[in-house]
């Protein structure tokens, strides 16, 4: 059987690719890989926060629903809309690290010179950031992992912040001078998964090469920050992680400015039912007024 697989066309959106590809032909499929143009892409210099939802991912959706493709391959953090019914989320690769990382000389936050230059687009990492650091100087960049680690060069950055599993994902986790503990800087939510998409009443092959664990968690993840919203206006973060003693899930809202930030996390023994506990209590913390404040 050969399906067509949609992705983008960056060097990690294509090593994602190849790895769902691996994962559909252990179970008997012929990948094929079709290369979408999408809009983040084409508008590579415009901060993410003027692109809106769907800049990654809703050019592979449509060519999803037109036939174009049979699967779509997703950075399951690209997928920040409601879920179209008939195009649904089967499911998630086995998770890789979900860290975000820290390229540059220093080995912990603590060996960061006081008002480093450090490069990133990413509302939730500037707001935890400066959060963790009010001294750092914070530099909008785009660009696929390569351009903006050359940036440190170009622009005279100490450092830039990006997915570490990206990196792992190109062999580049030379670059990473070290890794954030995931609760000093929560990562997005899906951050470190690849999703796949099908049309619905097509899911039965993609889901044979899904990781049940890392479903459950994206899933819940991203109910809780759609539940929030904010996103291209306010950060907001989730993460579910499995342990001995079960799983807990944490979320987060900031202020742009970081100057305000609310975290909460709730234990139990299923990510997906104790989701709209976590987003209660954030709200009731403060996460509401910094949402409020963001829409007005």
């Amino acid at each position: 059987m050969t399906l067509r697989l949609g992705t983008r066309g960056s060097p990690l959106a294509l090593a994602q690719a190849e790895l769902a590809a691996r994962a559909l032909t252990a179970h008997g499929v012929e990948p094929e890989v079709v290369v979408i143009s999408t809009r983040g892409d084409e508008a590579a210099t415009a901060p993410l926060g003027e692109l809106g939802p769907g800049a990654f991912a809703s050019a592979l959706e449509e060519a999803l629903a037109a036939g174009e493709v049979d699967i779509a391959v997703h950075s399951a953090k690209d997928l920040t809309g409601d879920e179209d019914e008939g195009l649904p989320v089967v499911g998630c690769l086995e998770r890789a690290d979900p860290r975000d990382a820290w390229c540059g000389g220093a080995r912990t936050l603590a060996e960061v010179p006081q008002g480093a230059r450090v490069g990133t687009s990413s509302l939730r990492r500037t707001a935890s950031l400066v959060h963790l650091r009010p001294d750092l100087e914070i530099v909008p960049i785009r660009g696929n992992v390569q351009t903006r680690l050359n940036r440190r060069a170009t622009d005279r950055l100490d450092a830039v912040v990006l997915a570490a599993c990206g990196l792992d994902r190109l062999g580049l986790a030379g670059e990473i001078g070290f890794r954030f503990d995931a609760q000093d800087l929560l990562p997005e939510s899906g951050q470190g998964a690849i999703a796949l998409q099908t049309r619905v009443g097509e899911e039965h092959v993609a889901a044979r090469s899904c990781h049940r664990e890392t479903t459950d968690a994206v899933h819940a993840e991203r109910l809780v920050t759609r539940a929030l919203g904010g996103g291209c206006r306010v950060p907001v973060a989730a993460h579910a992680h499995r342990d001995a003693d079960g799983w807990r899930l944490t979320g987060w809202v900031a202020s742009p400015d970081g100057s305000r930030v609310v975290r909460e996390t709730v234990e139990g023994s299923d990510p997906i039912g104790i989701h709209d506990v976590l987003v209660d209590r954030l709200l009731v913390a403060g996460a509401e007024a910094i949402l409020e404040a963001g829409r007005a």
